[in-house]
């Protein structure tokens, strides 16, 4: 494993425990992460979710913690409150595991920069 990869796994332990400090729970993985994301983006608190909603919330927060890196931009919120997006700039084709790094670097960017975390 590179210097880089042990380096952000570490970065994402610290998250991932500063999340259960916060909320009481530790997610189980970046995909519980992406979930707590949407939910704080959309901005009407925790509910009861349909099976479509929550594949909803986690396309926010996909595009939300993409947007740091310009592949996504706020298109507009629709009626109900939620966010729409609009792709600026294709996606790298990546294989799963380097989609996962450019995620987890991202959400640690979106903490970093939204709640002034240092991780």
């Amino acid at each position: 494993m590179f210097k880089r990869d042990l380096d952000l796994e570490k970065r994402w332990g610290r998250l991932l425990e500063g999340l259960q400090e916060t909320i009481g729970k530790k997610p189980n993985d970046l995909n519980g992460v992406l979930f707590l994301i949407g939910i704080q983006e959309l901005g009407q608190g925790t509910r009861p979710f349909t099976k479509e909603q929550k594949q909803d919330l986690m396309h926010i927060a996909v595009c939300k913690v993409l947007s740091y890196a310009g592949f996504y931009s706020l298109d507009f919120v629709d009626q109900e409150g939620w966010p729409h997006w609009k792709l600026e700039k294709e996606l790298p084709h990546f294989d799963l595991l380097e989609q996962e790094k450019l995620l987890k670097l991202q959400v640690l960017e979106y903490f970093e920069k939204e709640y002034q975390l240092e991780i």
